[in-house]
């Protein structure tokens, strides 16, 4: 007679996750069995079950299990978890293009199955309390897998599919053929605990979909590392360091076990070539994703509402500009605001009383960043800037024509105080780069653009 004992999901799984560290697979499927007999409906376990089964030289088990489960989580809104298992199907010799159709008439754009908040049953929390568990471990793999592959193909005990599915972010804008194409071309990563998913200050090549598991998001300041945040299930992540081409801010590793599937630049690349359309709605998506960190994070939008904010938004035109393009000339009124994405820009100026010699950089500008509002906030309506800004790369920008800036500047006491206190401080770094230099004489010190 086994012990028993009551345990929390978490633990089970870090048990599980022990034994199969060590090699001991009739263990790991023991406890995996386990875990599918509190919780029937946990697929994490049943492709962990397929995993062992697989590694334990049991493929045609192995297949048959990762067949149930991507057919499964196809009709019950877990599309992530059907990716990894259709990759696992396909390095065990299994065609798994059917499922793969399935999911994309299922998850496409024009899906009617579809909802814009379609209902996914959330992941159990780890610190779930399961039943009582037998913790008796019989030695005979062979006697354990043929139960573990029993258990993991029974869906008997599972809650009905939803009517409607929530869409994936970016993949379910794409028609069927083409949402299929991208899915064919990702990477999908069975992690093991600390192992990275992204380093902190290394280029953004990649975006991240967490299929399964845990991640910890982590930065490394003067203390060592410290862990800013958690990631779970259906978290996408690294998609701003692709979209600005800027380095990875924080760096992101696997909690014990986690399955990551990953679309790289170059793979986005090769499929935009063919099919212009992926190019259209990747754009569109990255586009999306930047200003809604925007919002979140810039201090222009802190004073409004959410429906403000979207309502500022409508205000603004959106503009791709090409790198070595100037954006404003030093000399030329001011037109407008601009914020800027993606991209790289530089702020340069020529000292007043000289016309030779290089400009002096005065700042550089990145995603976030605004610039344009210094002559706005002057009480002339053609007031000259006393700077120029160009772009060094390929960049996003919104643009906020005069008028409506002027509307903001009277009707938000905030935003006008925001912007003035921003000009007394940047006015002051600017005279200090130009080494004492005055600025051209054009406007006052406070108008100068940045």
């Amino acid at each position: 007679m086994g012990v028993v004992m009551k345990t929390t999901l978490g633990e089970a799984r870090v048990k599980a996750w022990r034994h199969s560290h060590a090699g001991d697979l009739s263990r790991t499927l023991t406890a995996y069995c386990q875990i599918l007999s509190a919780v029937p409906f946990d697929f994490q376990t049943r492709l962990r079950i397929a995993d062992i089964l697989a590694r334990g030289g049991q493929a045609g088990p192995a297949a048959e299990v990762y067949q149930a489960v991507a057919r499964h989580h196809i009709l019950s809104g877990h599309p992530l978890p059907a990716i990894v298992a259709c990759t696992a199907l396909a390095r065990l010799g299994d065609d798994p293009g059917p499922l793969l159709d399935h999911m994309a008439e299922m998850y496409g754009a024009g899906s009617p199955r579809l909802a814009r908040f379609g209902a996914r049953p959330a992941p159990l929390a780890a610190d779930t309390v399961l039943a009582e568990l037998d913790l008796e471990y019989p030695d005979d793999f062979e006697v354990v897998a043929q139960e573990a592959r029993a258990r993991a193909v029974d869906f008997s005990k599972s809650p009905p599919f939803p009517e409607q599915l929530q869409p994936l972010p970016f993949l379910s804008e794409l028609p069927p053929g083409p949402f299929r194409a991208v899915v064919e071309t990702v990477q999908v990563w069975r992690l093991t605990d600390g192992e990275l998913v992204a380093r902190e200050g290394d280029p953004g090549d990649a975006l991240y979909l967490l299929a399964a598991g845990e991640a910890r998001v982590f930065i490394k300041d003067g203390t060592g590392e410290r862990t800013v945040a958690r990631l779970h299930e259906n978290t996408l992540f690294g998609e701003m360091a692709l979209a600005t081409g800027e380095p990875r801010k924080a760096s992101v590793a696997a909690v014990h076990e986690a399955d990551v599937i990953a679309v790289s630049r170059h793979a986005l690349q090769r499929i935009t070539e063919q099919l212009p359309i992926v190019r259209d709605v990747l754009d569109r998506f990255t586009r999306q994703r930047l200003i809604k960190n925007l919002m979140q994070t810039s201090p222009l939008f802190a004073p409004f509402s959410r429906a403000q904010q979207s309502d500022l938004l409508r205000r603004f035109e959106g503009h791709e500009v090409e790198a070595e393009v100037g954006v404003i000339e030093q000399g030329a009124p001011g037109v407008g605001l601009f914020v800027v994405l993606s991209g790289a820009l530089e702020v340069v100026a020529q000292a007043a009383g000289t016309s030779r010699g290089a400009p002096v950089v005065l700042a550089r500008l990145g995603s976030g960043d605004v610039f344009g509002e210094m002559s706005l906030l002057s009480s002339q309506p053609s007031a000259p800037t006393n700077a120029a800004v160009r772009t060094v790369a390929r960049s996003t920008l919104l643009f906020l024509a005069r008028s409506h800036f002027d509307e903001l500047m009277a009707t938000v006491p905030d935003l006008r105080s925001y912007f003035e206190t921003l000009a007394a401080n940047r006015a002051r770094d600017n005279s200090t780069k130009l080494g004492s230099q005055p600025l051209p004489e054009q406007g006052s010190a406070a108008d100068v653009l940045l």
